[in-house]
């Protein structure tokens, strides 16, 4: 019996004391999750491994204690050692599907989108009505098309103001652009206390200048009343660079306390007492404040109630009659969503830029942009790789209205936990020349001109050197545009292109050759037949068309002057036939004047019969077409240095000229010295007989 009763007192000292040590296990996680709840996950890190240790049997509470602190590294921004614990816990049968989730998220961060992936879908079947699913099955797959075909952006990380801890949320506070303030919580801050959230020291507001070399101060830190003991950061200057906004976060272990946004005014070189800007209950989060160019909105994140999840976008109008800001106003689900929204900031208070990780993104914070129409902001756009990583990326600023500027990330390759870096899309670069070339000798022609015509009328010139070069830099040859390309010069006929960059987004030199004929003056150069009824000087329609040739070489070559020349066979009476070739001239020149030639380039002259090209003079018989090579019409280029009056020309015909009728004819061996030049046209049909 007293065995019995020593057995039954040991055991029940045993549950005793398993009892006293589960409630001990109990205190331990309690507090950790006290830390948690605080925001203090750096603090409760170290508190949930203080509760692990020893824990023997209780397996769904070390499932549990796995997964805390794989969130913990998820906040404290170490992903890798978070993709560890979130798979340990999983495996050691964690049951809420947020675990696979978070899992995703993570191994997205850590830019293994395939294997996320995979993990989104788990997540999908099992929470199938979760938005957050398949807005990550949407993210991996965007995120490797936008690897694959990164943004014209160039990023590097500015080295000289980074360090091994978090340096980020960068703001021009100088009109030149030459001096930055930025948050940062390296060495040299005037707290001497440590961030339950990330283990550093509290945050300070620090300052970097550059110099006309490019070359970074060392950062320093602003003194109190600017600065104080606890988290200051992610700060807006007005556009004046006279009005602070920023954000401080007050810190109470003990307490529950969030973030506010302060403001400052600067005298001198320093800066007043901050002053609250109260917008929500200390409780709440309400930090990263932007002010608009105008000073009349300020743009906030906040988790005040009333949001759509996590922290969202707000805005404050100033309202003049109180001197205060008014109550705020969400930006509403067109911005915001179920995640996180952040680090607003604006460019010509048009463009609204925020970092987010509720909309599809690459990984963690994604920059994302939205446009100001009808009052609302919408129109939401990723920046894209490479402004976005796998990482956090966020807190993007401009240099004025140049695609430039700074931004924040968390991405591989940086010096500390957040860095600054900084962007720009290089300009792409054209540039435009070439030869201009005899056409028949193949030799450079020395002093043409080149005029080019971009598509909004805007003409350069260029003159070619003695190699018969000529050139077009990036100032003048420019992208996304289309020229229009003339070639004149002295005793040659003109030669004309096109040449165009639309399309274009890689810099390169456009080389084009031109060949143009040479021409003496008063040389006779025969158009292509020029067709009249019989006995009639109306052109008819196919010699409108054989004409186009003719008008294209003077639109081509607005410096020249033409006479036209008109010729008719010998039969019929001498005065009858320089009548008709007067008459035909006429009707030339009419032409060519309704199509917009100026008159004051134009002379003509009727010839009649007395420039026969052979024998066929009067009483010689010949054969029709021998009659036929008389029948012709010429024009010979008087000079090579018309300028055009200024004021649109008065289309009127010029008076044509009269030969007479004992002039002297020409012989078929002039013809054959006379040097033949082609004019391009479509060809005639052949002409009836006729004078």
């Amino acid at each position: 019996m007293l065995q019995i009763f020593r057995q039954i007192s040991f055991a029940a000292i045993l549950l005793i004391l398993a009892a006293g040590s589960l409630n001990a296990q109990r205190k331990k996680v309690d507090a950790a999750d006290r830390l948690y709840n605080n925001m203090e996950y750096y603090e409760a890190l170290n508190a949930y491994k203080k509760a692990m240790e020893g824990l023997k049997g209780n397996k769904a509470l070390k499932a549990e204690l796995t997964y805390k602190q794989a969130m913990c590294y998820m906040m404290t921004n170490d992903p890798k050692k978070a993709e560890v614990w979130l798979q340990k816990a999983i495996k050691a049968k964690y049951q809420d599907p947020e675990a696979i989730l978070n899992l995703a998220d993570v191994m997205r961060i850590n830019g293994k989108y395939d294997e996320a992936l995979a993990e989104y879908e788990k997540y999908v079947k099992l929470k199938p009505d979760d938005a957050r699913g398949t807005t990550g099955v949407e993210s991996c797959k965007l995120s490797v098309n936008w690897k694959n075909n990164p943004t014209k952006h160039q990023v590097g990380n500015v080295q000289p103001l980074n360090s091994k801890y978090d340096d980020f949320s960068p703001i021009y506070s100088r009109k030149n652009f030459n001096e930055i303030i930025f948050t940062s919580s390296r060495e040299g801050t005037i707290g001497n206390g440590q961030d339950g959230w990330t283990g550093e020291a509290f945050s300070d507001l620090f300052e970097a200048k550059v110099d006309k070399n490019g070359k970074w101060s060392v950062p320093t830190s602003f003194k109190e009343p600017l600065n104080s003991k606890f988290n200051d950061g992610s700060a807006s200057l007005n556009a004046k660079y006279s009005t602070m906004f920023f954000t401080r976060c007050e810190y109470d272990k003990n307490k529950i306390k969030g973030c506010q946004v302060y403001t400052t005014k600067k005298k001198g070189n320093n800066w007043d007492e901050p002053v609250l800007v109260p917008f929500a209950e200390d409780t709440f989060t309400v930090g990263h404040p932007w002010v608009s160019e105008d000073e009349q909105t300020l743009y906030f994140a906040s988790n005040m109630p009333g949001g759509l999840g996590g922290r969202d976008i707000w805005m404050a109008k100033y309202e003049k009659k109180s001197r205060s800001w008014g109550k705020p106003i969400n930006l509403g689900p067109q911005v915001n969503t179920a995640g996180d929204e952040l680090f607003p900031t604006l460019r010509n208070d048009s463009t609204l830029y925020f970092s987010s990780n509720g909309h599809v993104g690459m990984g963690g914070l994604d920059l994302f942009e939205a446009k100001l129409a009808g009052g609302k902001w919408g129109s939401v756009a990723n920046l894209k790789f490479p402004l976005n990583s796998s990482g956090d990326d966020f807190g993007i600023i401009f240099r004025g209205k140049q695609e430039k500027g700074f931004f924040s990330s968390t991405r591989e390759g940086g010096k500390g936990g957040s860095d600054i870096y900084e962007f720009a899309v290089p300009p792409v670069l054209f540039t435009l020349g070439g030869t201009v070339f005899d056409f028949e000798s193949k030799q450079p022609v020395e002093g043409a001109k080149v005029s080019m015509v971009d598509q909004d009328g805007m003409t350069f010139e260029a003159i070619t050197d003695k190699m018969g070069m000529y050139y077009f830099d990036n100032t003048k040859f420019k992208e996304d545009n289309t020229y229009q390309i003339n070639v004149t010069a002295s005793n040659y006929l003109g030669d004309k292109g096109t040449e165009t960059t639309k399309g274009e987004n890689v810099s390169s030199d456009h080389k084009k050759d031109f060949f143009i004929k040479p021409v003496k003056v008063e040389r006779a150069i025969r158009l292509p037949e020029i067709l009249y009824d019989l006995g009639s000087a109306t052109l008819r329609p196919e010699s409108k068309d054989s004409l186009s040739g003719l008008i294209t070489t003077l639109r081509d070559n607005p410096n020249i002057t033409i006479e036209l020349m008109s010729h008719t066979d010998s039969r019929g009476s001498a005065k009858s036939n320089i009548e008709l070739s007067q008459a035909r001239a006429q009707s030339v020149v009419n032409y060519l004047i309704e199509q917009k030639i100026d008159p004051a380039r134009l002379a003509a002259k009727g010839y009649g019969e007395t420039r026969l090209l052979n024998k066929c003079k009067d009483g010689v018989k010949c054969t029709e077409e021998e009659h036929q090579r008389n029948r012709r019409t010429e024009f010979r280029i008087t000079s090579f240095t018309f300028v055009p009056k200024e004021g649109s020309p008065e289309f009127v015909a010029p008076k044509i000229e009269t030969v007479d009728e004992d002039e002297t004819i020409e012989t078929d061996v002039q013809e054959q010295q006379r040097e033949n030049i082609k004019i391009d046209t479509p060809p005639a049909p052949p002409a009836p007989p006729k004078n």
